[in-house]
């Protein structure tokens, strides 16, 4: 499964168009709100020029990049947990993501529509927040609910999920988002995958600059209210402009990197979302590479080498004896795979090993 985020923000923030620059897959974008009614769905490649150098090396049939995917809904507004704006009904389509990208209107333009009238990054944060919460709320409420009747009996699971979300329901009653509401582990793992709430997921600001803040976008005061308003909540923000996006979208090879050192950019701003989302939610990369295929597979800092192959089948962990690594540093200073194995680098790792960033991995195993 790729990794999952939902994009959300106000209306005419640029939210459409950074989908579809960042998926090519044409999301309707115009200048007046909801015009997204369904969700947009995009899942794109992975850059990462370790990939790119290991098959140079390699030479297999085919390069298989892991896999990012966004969800667009339409943009929200004040009441839009209420169902205001068409919003309770898009809200549901993004509880299943891994993390938020909230987009954040740091522009001013006479042409594009603002609903609040003006152009204010605190402002409108706070009604797409207040409106997360309120949605969550409705949800604890109506979990609290039920679980308060099975606790009556004695039920220890419920006894446990009522406490959590009783914490949760004072926490988003006073405006607290879900993840800042410290449950023991008891309580954490009795609630685990029962309500998806949105405020419990780790979230990215992306801050939609024009095309002139586009080489030094963090010196727009903008920009500095939305990182002042991120260091509060410990969420990162990338600032990015959506407008030159799709314009780097339809360049490919040397002629977008030519474009880019012409803007003072070093990476798109597809690069540095993804960077920045894997970083949030603790992801690594590590390979698998073989004459028929180079992969590139995703896993959580930590994850050790079972968990690791597993991800590729389930057969890989339950029968797992053994994984053959070797560092990716390691293989790029050795020139190829059978001189890193002459010069002894490719080490066996056992069941508890941890798994590294940009580890390269052969899996032995018996089922």
């Amino acid at each position: 499964m790729p990794l999952t985020t939902g994009i959300v923000g106000l209306p005419n923030v640029g939210k459409s168009t950074l989908f579809n620059a960042i998926t090519r897959a044409g999301a309707e974008s115009a200048n007046y709100p909801f015009c997204t009614i369904d969700p947009n769905v995009g899942v794109v490649d992975v850059p990462d020029e370790r990939l790119d150098r290991l098959a140079e090396m390699v030479k297999p049939q085919r390069v298989v990049p892991t896999h990012f995917q966004f969800t667009d809904i339409a943009g929200l507004v004040k009441g839009a947990s209420k169902g205001e704006g068409l919003g309770n009904q898009f809200l549901s389509h993004i509880r299943e993501v891994d993390a938020i990208i909230h987009v954040v209107r740091c522009f001013e333009d006479e042409n594009i529509t603002h609903v609040a009238g003006k152009v204010d990054p605190a402002s409108d944060i706070e009604t797409i927040n207040l409106e997360l919460i309120l949605a969550d709320l409705e949800s604890v409420e109506r979990r609290l609910e039920r679980v308060s009747r099975q606790k009556k009996s004695g039920d220890k699971m419920a006894t446990l999920q009522h406490a959590a979300l009783t914490k949760l329901k004072e926490a988003l009653t006073e405006g607290i988002p879900a993840r800042q509401v410290e449950l023991s582990d008891e309580e954490r793992e009795a609630i685990k995958g029962t309500l998806n709430l949105l405020t419990a997921k780790k979230v990215l600001y992306a801050a939609n600059v024009g095309e002139e803040d586009a080489a030094d976008p963090w010196s727009n005061p903008y920009v500095q209210e939305v990182k002042r308003i991120a260091d509060g909540e410990g969420a990162e923000v990338v600032p990015i402009s959506a407008q030159l996006e799709a314009e780097i979208a339809e360049l490919e090879g040397e002629e977008r990197r030519q474009f880019l050192a012409e803007l003072g950019l070093e990476q798109s701003g597809l690069d540095r979302l993804v960077a920045a989302a894997y970083q949030l939610l603790g992801l690594i990369t590590y390979f698998t590479a073989g004459e028929k295929e180079v992969r590139a597979w995703t896993i959580r800092r930590g994850t050790k080498a079972p968990q690791a192959a597993g991800v590729i089948h389930s057969d890989f962990e339950r029968g797992f004896i053994r994984a053959e690594v070797i560092g990716y540093e390691d293989l790029m200073a050795a020139g190829s795979l059978a001189a890193a194995r002459e010069k002894g680098l490719l080490r066996l790792e056992g069941k508890d090993y941890v798994v590294r960033d940009g580890d390269i991995m052969h899996f032995r195993f018996n089922v």
